[in-house]
């Protein structure tokens, strides 16, 4: 009996190993998942605090995480508890883990800084989130500084700031109206799609130049006129409407297209229409989009020098559900805010998402920033910047 126990403890050493490796890396991989979620979250609450201050921003990124485990278990036996009455050899098993992670944190600074963010938001961003079905008030709330509109020789701009009046309630009504298309399933986000044409005379094309052409156009030979026909399906600016593109002719949509592009390229343009879901109240213009540096001080004016207020929709707007004071309430308290899922403390003071009942219209809010943030992730550097690893 005795050499039949001692040959499987190789099997249980094996056995014991195999259960502890699968087990480990699976509480490694969703601790280190949480943690870099938690501590983006709190790095973006705390730039807000920040921006409260007007202190500087300031993120740092994680550019490197490797973790090495070493898994031990051994096996052994004893003679039995009860002296030399038994004959059974007990055995006796033990196992460790050995965790040795190192971190890599990267400051996000320089042309990184700049580009990611200064520079203003790009449009196929923010129509990539409308895709996904964000609500676009709460987008728009959050991501655009103004709403412009062309009256005569003049453009007017209704600023998305409590402290322009009138600026700001017309700006807040007209977010909530595209809400209403939104919420009638009638709102149109998408490129203006046409063909380009142009001519080209029979004698100037080589059969080197006519292969070079066919692999992007499409070409057709007027035999009449000795001309070659070329035609390039183009993918123009993104449009916001109440119908569907498509179903203007191609010279609509290239005059449409030519009318966005003279404006900045983190110009979000508008066209709502009489005669279509949503055209009771018609609007033209162009939604100048802000910077992620610009939506934090936003939030963090939004604490005591600009807090946001109520506004009442426009009278054409149907019905909404959802017309908060606040882009995305937050609080400041002296005291270790209560029931709140995210709070951190800076300067003295505690900085949290207040928590609301019914639709999480701050969670939505929190969520939001953290993609847009994520959007404009390019590779963080890995050599030649200031870092600081961090090796347990």
């Amino acid at each position: 009996m005795r050499i039949i126990h001692t040959a499987l403890l190789p099997t249980l050493v094996a056995t014991l190993s195999g259960c502890l490796s699968p087990m480990a890396l699976d509480r490694a991989v969703i601790a280190y998942d949480k943690t870099a979620t938690d501590v983006l979250s709190k790095q973006i609450l705390l730039n807000i605090a920040r921006a409260r201050h007007h202190q500087s921003i300031h993120f740092t990124g994680v550019s490197n995480i490797a973790a090495t485990f070493s898994f031990q278990a051994s096996a052994g036996a004893t003679p039995p508890l009860t002296g030399s009455n038994g004959t059974t050899l007990v055995p006796v098993f033990g196992g460790s883990i050995t965790e040795n992670p190192t971190i890599s944190i990267v400051p996000i600074e320089g042309e990184e800084f700049t580009k990611r963010l200064l520079a203003p938001l790009e449009e196929n961003k923010l129509t990539l989130l409308l895709r996904q079905g964000v609500d676009i008030d709460l987008l728009l709330r959050l991501t655009a500084g103004e709403f412009r509109v062309q009256q005569g020789d003049r453009e007017l701009a209704f600023v998305n700031r409590p402290s322009s009046r009138n600026g700001y309630a017309m700006f807040r009504r007209i977010v909530l109206h595209l809400s209403s298309v939104q919420d009638r399933n009638e709102l149109y986000v998408e490129p203006l799609i046409f063909d380009r044409h142009w001519t080209l005379p029979a004698s100037a094309m080589t059969a080197e130049g006519f292969q070079a052409l066919e692999k992007e156009f499409s070409l057709a030979y007027d035999a009449r006129r000795q001309l070659y026909q070329l035609a390039k399906p183009v993918t123009g600016r993104i449009l916001i409407t109440n119908y569907d593109p498509d179903q203007l002719s191609s010279a609509e949509r290239i005059r449409l297209n030519d009318e966005v592009e003279k404006g900045a390229p983190n110009d979000l343009a508008v066209d709502i229409r009489p005669g279509y879901p949503g055209g009771e109240y018609p609007l033209r213009g162009k939604f100048r989009l802000r910077s992620f540096h610009n939506v934090l001080n936003f939030l963090g004016r939004g604490l005591a020098e600009e807090p946001e207020y109520d506004v009442a929709k426009d009278p054409r707007t149907p019905q909404v559900s959802e017309n908060p004071a606040y882009a995305m309430a937050l609080s400041e308290s002296a005291h270790a805010p209560a029931g709140a899922d995210l709070a951190i403390r800076y300067n003295g003071r505690y900085y949290a998402l207040r928590p609301e009942q019914g639709y999480q219209w701050n969670r939505e809010g929190f969520r939001l920033l953290y993609q847009l943030f994520q959007m404009t992730l390019t590779e963080l550097p890995q050599t030649g910047v200031p870092s600081i690893t961090i090796s347990k």
